[in-house]
């Protein structure tokens, strides 16, 4: 792998966002309307709650690190979809960079903007609604990392689907958050939920980033050992993904499916 081939696949996507606000305001905006509206809901149950508990550490906290698992994937798939869009794959995998250069162009984007997302949502929270991330304490670091982890194998695996199946899948790729959502129990325990959705429940490393951040604002004690085994999930997910895109890239090549890439399925 060629670290110069890798940084002008992340080039040309700085490129693309630089010669257009419109890609670069989402990175801005979704996020600090998802913080806004759910900073405003905390400070209204807030003020009907009982005294002494604070909504902003659960449910903003939750709508913090879920934005930015959304982030994380969408950055992936939407530096792959630009390359859909543009009709701009045999001009790619014509020249002679691998396939691991390609994704990890696209991983390296998503590092970069998913970064600023977070970070606009961080400064918002604290400024407007007063959320100290000090509550977390170093479990933070290890929250956002299997999230990012685990972002980063489903944009792989929803980059190979699309190019599998063709552009006309790409409808499949936006949902993806908002499905896992009732089973990785953002705003809720995983108790409240029936026997098989908790078995996917542990199946999905989000599970443990979110059961982790509820134990330690109510002041339990929550085991790293548990979310380790989070991060080992998401590790084992990126691997998966990684080779079934290799698969399916090998496939699309062998078959001339690139060539006859179009707007309609590829199937």
């Amino acid at each position: 792998m060629r670290p110069n081939r890798v940084a002008a696949i992340v080039l040309r996507q700085l490129d693309l966002m630089r010669g257009s606000p419109a890609r670069v305001l989402p990175l801005f905006v979704w996020v600090a309307i998802d913080i806004v509206l759910w900073g405003f809901i905390t400070r209204y149950l807030n003020s009907i709650a009982s005294p002494g508990f604070n909504f902003a550490y659960t449910l903003l906290g939750a709508v913090l690190l879920w934005d930015f698992f959304g982030r994380v994937m969408l950055g992936v798939t939407t530096a792959f979809l630009e390359d859909v869009w543009s009709r701009n794959f045999i001009n790619i995998f014509a020249t002679p960079l691998s396939i691991s250069e390609y994704v990890s162009g696209l991983v390296l984007t998503s590092i970069s903007t998913s970064l600023v997302g977070l970070a606009v949502m961080m400064v918002l929270a604290m400024l407007v609604f007063g959320l100290s991330f000090f509550v977390y304490g170093m479990m933070l670091v290890p929250f956002l990392l299997v999230l990012f982890l685990f972002g980063i194998a489903l944009g792989v695996f929803a980059c190979a689907v699309v190019l599998r199946l063709g552009p006309a899948s790409e409808w499949l790729v936006w949902p993806v958050p908002a499905l896992l959502s009732p089973f990785v129990g953002v705003f809720y325990p995983l108790s409240v939920l029936p026997a098989w959705m908790q078995f996917i429940s542990r199946l999905l490393p989000p599970s443990y980033v979110f059961q982790g951040m509820r134990t330690i604002v109510l002041g339990g004690r929550f085991s790293g050992l548990t979310l380790l085994w989070g991060g080992f999930l998401a590790l084992g997910y990126i691997a998966l993904a990684a080779a079934y895109f290799v698969h399916v890239y090998r496939y699309a090549a062998r078959t001339g499916l690139l060539a006859r890439y179009s707007a309609e399925s590829a199937a």
